[in-house]
């Protein structure tokens, strides 16, 4: 039996985000106002201002995490938490208006729900750039179909039952293929659901930084190299601010 109103829990890993996280909290704040049953930043080791802009916001609780690496910052968020489903997003991203509300049915409506995540939009890129965006997306069905998982690693939401039963998140993963590591995981014990309509705004900073048609390359094949050898091959990552 699903949950008809789930408790979730919000969280939001950050590393040196001074410049995004008030945005980011400010949009959680205007549209999803008292809807989360709590919001989490876990700081993951910021030497910048993150922590002091994060907790400026009420309600908000803030966690330091010194291991550096993106999963370690979720697998912290994961062992704070204490909400049925647990939603993660990117401290550079813009909540839209109903996604709060996107998942709170979701995950009412189908039992059977493992995670349910959605595609980026770029708010930041130029009117030419945005048309190759979807492009990506619309390629990537056929491995959606073909494996049965796909999410994107700022935008999803995951019974907290099914992160038990995965034993939280791999962190010898560093970066690259961590979120399709997830989806791979998470299929065993139930659904993984990519709605095209559940979409995120988020910066397009990597992008521009690596590359539109780099960095499509390198989560393909991370992607196909997770799904069918278990784990990424790209080991190394430059974060970018």
């Amino acid at each position: 039996m699903a949950e008809p109103n789930p408790k979730i829990s919000l969280i939001i890993p950050a590393y040196n985000e001074e410049n995004y996280i008030g945005a980011c909290l400010e949009h959680v704040q205007k549209n999803a106002t008292d809807k989360f049953f709590e919001i989490i930043v876990v700081d993951n080791a910021s030497i910048d201002r993150t922590c002091e802009v994060a907790k400026s916001f009420s309600g908000v609780r803030v966690i330091r995490e010194e291991k550096k690496g993106l999963t370690q910052a979720r697998e912290r968020g994961f062992r704070e938490a204490g909400g049925d489903i647990l939603a993660y997003i990117d401290a550079d991203t813009k909540m839209p208006p109903d996604w709060f509300n996107a998942i709170a049915r979701e995950f009412s409506d189908n039992p059977k729900l493992a995670i349910l995540s959605g595609p980026y939009s770029y708010y930041d890129l130029t009117l030419w750039q945005k048309p190759f965006i979807n492009l990506y997306f619309f390629c990537a069905r056929p491995f959606y179909r073909f494996f049965g998982y796909m999410m994107i690693g700022g935008n999803f939401a995951v019974k907290r039952g099914v992160l038990e039963k995965m034993r939280g998140f791999d962190t010898s993963i560093s970066f690259y293929g961590e979120d399709t590591d997830i989806a791979r995981r998470a299929h065993q014990f139930g659904e993984v659901k990519f709605d095209a309509k559940l979409i995120m705004l988020t910066s397009a900073r990597r992008l521009r930084y690596q590359g539109i048609f780099k960095t499509a390359i390198i989560y393909t094949v991370n992607y196909l190299w997770v799904a069918l050898r278990g784990k990424p091959i790209t080991k190394k990552y430059i974060d970018v601010r």
